[in-house]
């Protein structure tokens, strides 16, 4: 990563510009088609660029797929922290984008990142680690505004924000799966929304009432019933 800065700073703005159009490309290509369908050719085709030019930029296939690593990361990145889910109206908005994401595609190509690091982990080393970095990043930008959430009171005081950051990646990677496989959003709807509903509970929530346990054990299941709809209908006596 530290190489691509110091090629971005020697860019010109026109030259910033046609590599930013070629990496857009590539990344557009790879999501429909994934990365062993997508030649250079395609990549030189859709971004309207000569050989050199692409060469110029990239030595070789490798170099771009990792361009187009970080440039998803970017992306998802940069939408979560626009979504601001440090508030309540942020969550829910982040859970909207989403979900709306989703069915513009149809469930179609899973993750952006994901679906990167399912393709390229055990042929590519340096791809792996690239997307595991980009997880990290993501998973960081979440925390950050789950960590507001929970010191403002709107998450479950028994929940960690850190580990629930790491617990909701983890489930919208599974949801975005299964809507590509099933072609359906509903895995991936009941997903976040029971995740999300569970680390908002409000922790001043009464509990149902249990049965007493001082009574002696019901006979039947007739008795159980109404042993259980009587502790519920008398009031708590207090000591």
């Amino acid at each position: 990563m530290a190489s691509l800065a110091r090629q971005k700073e020697t860019l010109t703005p026109k030259g910033l510009r046609t590599r930013v159009r070629i990496v857009d490309a590539a990344a557009e290509l790879i999501y429909e088609r994934g990365v062993t369908a997508t030649t250079l050719e395609d990549v030189k085709t859709a971004a309207a660029v000569s050989s050199s030019q692409l060469y110029h930029y990239f030595a070789n296939k490798e170099a771009l797929v990792q361009a187009v690593i970080d440039r998803q990361a970017d992306t998802l990145v940069a939408a979560t922290e626009h979504a601001e889910l440090g508030t309540v109206d942020g969550l829910r908005a982040w859970r909207e984008l989403v979900l709306t994401q989703a069915e513009h595609t149809g469930g179609k190509g899973g993750c952006p990142l994901g679906s990167l690091g399912s393709q390229l982990a055990e042929s590519d080393p340096d791809a792996r680690a690239r997307t595991a970095a980009g997880f990290g990043r993501w998973s960081t930008a979440i925390r950050d505004g789950l960590r507001t959430l929970h010191i403002s009171g709107h998450l479950a005081p028994d929940i960690n924000p850190d580990d629930l950051a790491v617990t909701l990646l983890a489930a919208l990677q599974g949801g975005l799966l299964l809507a590509q496989v099933q072609r359906n959003t509903r895995p991936l709807q009941a997903t976040l929304d029971t995740l999300l509903a569970l680390a908002q509970r409000c922790p001043n929530q009464p509990q149902p009432p249990q049965p007493s346990t001082k009574s002696s054990s019901p006979s039947n299941v007739g008795d159980m019933s109404k042993s259980v709809a009587y502790s519920r209908e008398q009031p708590q006596r207090r000591v």
